[in-house]
């Protein structure tokens, strides 16, 4: 897991610096998603598998780049990366912890500490910033830990919500984000001012405001993860269809807002 981590953040700050095309960055990002799927087929080490190797490993991979994808899109906001990336990891931690899961328990804490510490000088207005190095590397860790990570839930379907769910506000972020390029006929890779974020400032909200609206929501959905996972099956389904639906009701609400 830290190998690929470390080598996306090395990736990252090149581009950072450098300041990379699409294309490399994603190319990059897909070989450090087969590799770390590869490596978590091979040693058993998926926490919740379908049964299906092939299945798992194109899962796997889709979650890793993806979720890359998701926190470095996510990353347009003093503090609203970290903190959010905080919050989920903290989640994790909990959950593992009760699982009797240690090593990520102490991964996730060891991540949340990190964050945590880094948002006191990256709270606005920002004095120092994440960056590409910083958000793929935070990317990967998280998307390797969720997958590591075996639910307690009683329930199939609360169990694969649940890494959605620790991750659902960088998710919806980088789906509104991308689904509104592809309708204004943009590349989903190019920057742009369509991210929640902006679409809350354009609304009213300081800068300050929108970053801890974007945290109460992690915070929420957060705290839902864990009530779905600490109950039976019929209960676990109570709460995650209104989670669900939540989700898809801020989608729309973000996606009809102003692009830019």
């Amino acid at each position: 897991m830290l190998g690929p981590a470390l080598a996306l953040g090395l990736i990252g700050l090149w581009d950072d610096i450098k300041n990379l095309p699409p294309l490399p960055r994603f190319i990059a990002q897909s070989v450090a998603g087969v590799f770390t799927a590869s490596i978590l087929i091979i040693t058993d080490n998926v926490g919740n598998p379908t049964g299906s190797a092939i299945f798992d490993s194109v899962i796997t991979v889709i979650w890793v780049v993806g979720i890359c994808n998701s926190i470095n899109f996510f990353d347009n906001l003093d503090g609203g990366a970290a903190g959010t990336v905080a919050i989920s990891s903290i989640a994790l931690a909990y959950l593992a912890l009760s699982g009797d899961q240690y090593l990520i328990a102490a991964l996730s804490t060891v991540t949340a500490g990190a964050t945590l510490g880094f948002l006191v000088w990256n709270k606005s207005p920002a004095k120092i910033y994440m960056g590409d190095a910083g958000a793929l590397f935070l990317g990967v860790l998280l998307a390797t830990l969720t997958v590591r990570f075996e639910p307690s839930t009683q329930s199939q379907l609360s169990s694969y919500l649940i890494p959605v769910f620790l991750l659902a506000i960088p998710i919806l972020d980088t789906t509104v984000a991308v689904s509104s390029r592809i309708k204004r006929h943009l590349s989903p890779f190019q920057g742009g001012q369509d991210h929640l974020s902006h679409r809350l400032i354009r609304a009213g909200y300081s800068r300050r405001a929108a970053a801890l609206s974007l945290w109460g929501l992690s915070a929420l959905f957060a705290i839902i993860t864990v009530l779905i996972s600490q109950v039976n099956q019929i209960s676990a389904n109570y709460f995650a269809l209104p989670a669900a639906m939540l989700w898809a009701i801020l989608f729309i609400l973000f996606f009809r807002t102003k692009d830019a």
